[in-house]
């Protein structure tokens, strides 16, 4: 992706974030472990066997997400973007899956199960599937969980995709483990000669164990190219062999709750009493001032969303050719606009703070104080809702088989994108949500419309309009934000205090 960095920023600015994952969990964020790995390691097998349930039980559509959580009674559900409720979703996937308008972004599944009442499990699609995007989502999703479990089999190798992705969650303070599961060939006769050691009497052999030989080759092959995950811990993943794995996870969870616990004091600084205005704060500077900041804010992020854009394109035009053809355009772009969303909502949301502390130092001084940050971030919020676009913040931007955009409103249609739901926001905006509807699956996927040339052109007009459209959202949102904060630091020169 180009470097939006080298841009030159306005005064008070500071860059937006151009990665994703690369990040602290949050002390409100729920814990998970994100399970990832290559197709054919058995990462299903392995979950089963932590859970003590069927592994037939876990079976969703290729690319999604499954989230198992804790719950008194089991319950099923899919969630899709398009819908507001989540559908019902039996144990059976084949008889679930048809009445499906599109893939669900996620599938939860509630269980009984003691394990999940220290850290709810998300198993993620095959990485061999995943591409660019599909790398940046399960970033953003690890570092908001904080642990990945990656399962890979005795005879398997890491390819250059995953040692790639296993270098970008190093850079995150998120913990790390890694099971290996028993090849297909087992410890038989396809055994690797280097496994076999002779002893005894002549003809007698006594076998090494495939799997703690290939941890051995798997650690060594991983710290050649990520020598930052060495104090990741390696588990054979048999079932036997499955309790030390669950202590481990366990462990990581009591000591992340009383880390998150500690990262958050219980009032901060300046939630309660007076805060005096400075003296000689200008109202109509401090508005304009607003004014400018506000629509640099916005024409930055539109920049940076239009660049990403022009790479989303040039991926998906060689993946119809090159790669998933026109049957897999569907979800590869799926998976390029919930990355694009997640990108476009940390932006925003960086973009908004810069402005709400730039503004609110000129008017209280600097540095200002979480509690008084907090108090500004609350009253702007309140504003927006007297703001006639406010209802529509919350607004899913949905791409249709005809490469139009439809919108869609309302939190339930947002929390149908998530792949793993966060804690509730405490941010001004609500979160961008880009996804493809369900006709768009139908029409790539009939044995008709298989024409490469059709689906390029579809997929430029389809991403010319999510950039019209995600342009508007993008102004709309900064110019609420900007009457709003004006109004709610207008208000506090004129009575001289914080009213908030």
């Amino acid at each position: 992706m180009p470097d939006p960095g080298r841009q030159a920023e306005p005064p008070g600015s500071a860059p937006l974030p151009t990665r994703l994952g690369v990040t602290v969990p949050g002390p409100d964020e729920p814990m998970a472990v994100v399970v990832a790995g290559p197709a054919g390691a058995n990462r299903r097998e392995l979950i089963a066997g932590l859970l003590g349930v069927e592994a037939a039980t876990l079976a969703v559509p290729p690319g999604s997400n499954l989230l198992v959580q804790h719950a008194a009674t089991a319950t099923r559900a899919a969630y899709v973007p398009g819908y507001r409720q989540p559908h019902a979703y039996g144990a059976d996937p084949l008889a679930a899956g048809p009445a499906l308008a599109r893939p669900p972004r996620r599938v939860e599944l509630s269980l009984p199960d003691p394990l999940l009442r220290h850290f709810a499990v998300l198993d993620t699609p095959d990485t061999g599937t995943l591409g660019v995007a599909g790398g940046r989502v399960l970033r953003d999703a690890v570092g908001r969980a904080g642990a990945l479990l990656f399962v890979i089999s005795a005879d398997q190798a890491f390819s250059a995709a995953e040692l790639h992705l296993l270098a970008e969650v190093a850079r995150a303070r998120v913990e790390v483990f890694f099971a290996v599961t028993p090849g297909v060939t087992g410890p038989g006769d396809g055994a690797r000669p280097q496994d076999r050691a002779a002893s005894g009497p002549a003809g007698s052999t006594r076998r090494l164990d495939p799997v703690s030989v290939s941890i051995e080759a798997h650690r060594a092959a991983l710290l050649a190219a990520v020598p930052a995950l060495t104090p990741a811990r390696w588990f054979p993943a048999r079932r036997a062999e499955l309790p030390q794995l669950r202590r481990a996870l366990v462990g990581w969870a009591a000591d992340e709750v009383l880390r998150r616990g500690s990262a958050r004091p219980p009032v901060p600084a300046g939630a309660h009493g007076r805060v005096p205005v400075l003296a000689g704060v200008e109202p109509g500077e401090l508005a304009d001032r607003i004014d400018r900041q506000a629509r640099a804010c916005a024409r930055r992020i539109r920049q940076h969303l239009a660049l990403e854009l022009a790479n989303i394109h040039l991926r998906v035009v060689q993946e119809i050719v090159f790669g998933v053809g026109c049957a897999g355009l569907p979800q590869m772009l799926d998976r390029e606009l919930e990355a694009l969303s997640l990108l476009a909502t940390a932006q925003c949301d960086e973009a908004v703070r810069g402005l709400v502390d730039e503004a609110a130092a000129r008017v209280f001084g600097a540095p200002l104080a979480e509690g008084v940050r907090r108090r500004i971030i609350h009253a702007v919020r309140w504003g927006l809702a007297d703001h006639p676009d406010a209802p529509e913040l919350d607004r899913v931007l949905l791409v249709t088989s005809t490469a139009g955009v439809a919108g869609l409103t309302g939190a339930g249609a947002l929390d149908a994108l998530a792949g793993l739901p966060g804690a509730q926001r405490d941010e001004v905006l609500p979160p961008v949500g880009v996804a493809l509807n369900g006709g768009c699956w139908q029409h790539w996927r009939a044995p008709g419309n298989n024409d490469p040339n059709a689906a390029r052109s579809w997929a430029q007009r389809a991403l010319r309009e999510v950039e019209l459209e995600l342009s508007r959202e993008v102004s709309r949102r900064f110019e609420v934000i900007r009457l709003s904060l004006g109004a709610v630091l207008a208000d506090a020169v004129d009575h001289g205090i914080l009213l908030a």
